[in-house]
């Protein structure tokens, strides 16, 4: 079997090395790819562009592709997944009515409402005062996020007055039409991620990622410098509840919409200090990090999952198996992401790095004349899995010292939470 991913970016690398590890894949195509999965065995890079659905579809046909896996959530929300479902090629991801649940962030808040979600209470706004005067009457702390797709950066916890107003005013200012200002719930925050094919909905093992830039989670939001899995926080019977009170009652909200929801529903929720779970929000496609923290603990065949939700057989497949330990992995970006930064950096130590028993996953690399550039904010992801989270924590450090380039950055407490528990 062929599989083609779509995207270029860390999750997509463990994608296409994870579907490699299935029986019945032969080879992966990634368009357009990073460097990471230019090195792959038995994998290509193809440079088309994640909005050309006309290239990917004579890609399909050229190379008698059997699956298509999405990984971003751009394209989903541009509609990929119908374009691809006309010309009755098989894909992996939501429609574009489905991630909208992502897309907008007061459609899914009205979704949640609708079918008794746990929740933050929130109000949506698409005007700047009345936003503001909202604030000030709620007080803070307080969430302020962008309604649209903002690469996992629209979300601003303001612990300030002053802090929240200008949140505000930023928002409007980047042409976000409209702004969702949320309850601010106190606890962890963790990432379950849902495979489904629209009828039945089976969670992978729960991950915490670090979503702010500095160690002690401080500073500004990123796309995420780190994460682990299996969080200690989800034990069994918190999952049950999550599945029954959160997940499969968004499926039935999503079918009452008759929308055929194909793909990952990620949850990001709250567990209160009470022990609740409420949801922060929705996603329509596999978390960055995360993925690269979960797939790596998968015994399943992942191209046998993906293919069944494709086709609406999730129901027949057995339970997912999972490898006994602990995934840490830990994110190394360019000097200044979440801001401007400068790419093109030669990178050294991925041999040595792997020699420790790291597995690298490119984020923002290319491939030039065999040798590793940066070519973007979170440059590599390296993952370690050990019996338990410290032995992980230790081998994944342990490996990302080997590996330099001009500038290069990484959290040095990722899995703090745990080791302080």
């Amino acid at each position: 079997m062929k599989v083609l991913v779509v995207g270029n970016g860390g999750r997509e690398h463990a994608l296409a090395w994870k579907l490699l590890q299935s029986p019945q894949v032969t080879r992966v195509f990634c368009t357009p790819g990073n460097g990471g999965t230019a090195m792959l065995e038995n994998c290509e890079n193809v440079a088309i562009a994640l909005e050309d659905f006309a290239g990917i579809v004579g890609l399909v046909r050229e190379k008698a592709i059997d699956l298509v896996v999405v990984g971003p959530e751009l394209p989903l929300s541009l509609g990929i997944t119908d374009y691809l479902q006309k010309h009755d090629i098989k894909v992996f991801g939501p429609t574009k009515a489905g991630a909208t649940i992502e897309a907008s962030k007061s459609w899914a808040k009205d979704l949640m409402i609708s079918a008794n979600i746990p929740t933050a209470k929130s109000a949506t706004f698409t005007q700047a005062q009345p936003a503001k005067d909202y604030i000030i009457q709620q007080g803070t702390p307080i969430v302020v996020k962008a309604d649209g797709l903002a690469a996992g950066k629209g979300v601003v916890v303001a612990m300030t007055l002053d802090e929240a107003l200008r949140a505000i005013d930023e928002l409007f200012a980047q042409n976000f039409g409209t702004v969702v200002v949320e309850e601010f719930l106190r606890g962890q925050e963790v990432s379950v991620l849902a495979l489904t094919d629209g009828i039945t909905i089976r969670p992978l093992i729960a991950a915490q990622d670090h979503k702010q830039v500095g160690e002690g989670d401080t500073g500004a939001n990123t796309g995420g410098m780190g994460a682990y899995a299996p969080t200690p926080l989800v034990n069994e019977a918190m999952g049950d509840r999550i599945t029954k009170e959160i997940l499969e009652p968004t499926l039935k909200a999503l079918q009452r919409k008759s929308i055929d929801y194909r793909g990952v529903l990620y949850a990001g929720l709250m567990i209160t200090p009470e022990g609740e779970p409420k949801t922060l929000e929705f996603n329509c496609r596999f978390g960055d990090p995360e993925t690269q923290a979960v797939l790596p603990m998968l015994k399943t065949s992942l191209f046998e999952v993906l293919l069944a939700c494709a086709e609406q057989k999730l129901s027949s497949l057995p339970p997912l198996l999972w490898h006994e330990g602990s995934s840490v992995c830990v994110v190394a970006a360019s000097a200044g992401y979440p801001s401007n930064y400068e790419k093109g950096k030669v990178i050294s130590g991925i041999t040595e790095a792997q020699n420790k028993g790291a597995t690298i996953f490119h984020g923002g690399t290319r491939l030039d004349n065999n040798t590793i550039l940066t070519d973007g904010g979170r440059v590599l992801g390296v993952t370690a899995v050990a019996d338990d989270f410290q032995s992980a924590i230790a081998s994944a450090y342990n490996a990302i010292d080997e590996i330099q380039f001009e500038g290069i950055y990484y959290r040095r407490d990722i899995g703090h939470r745990i080791m302080n528990n």
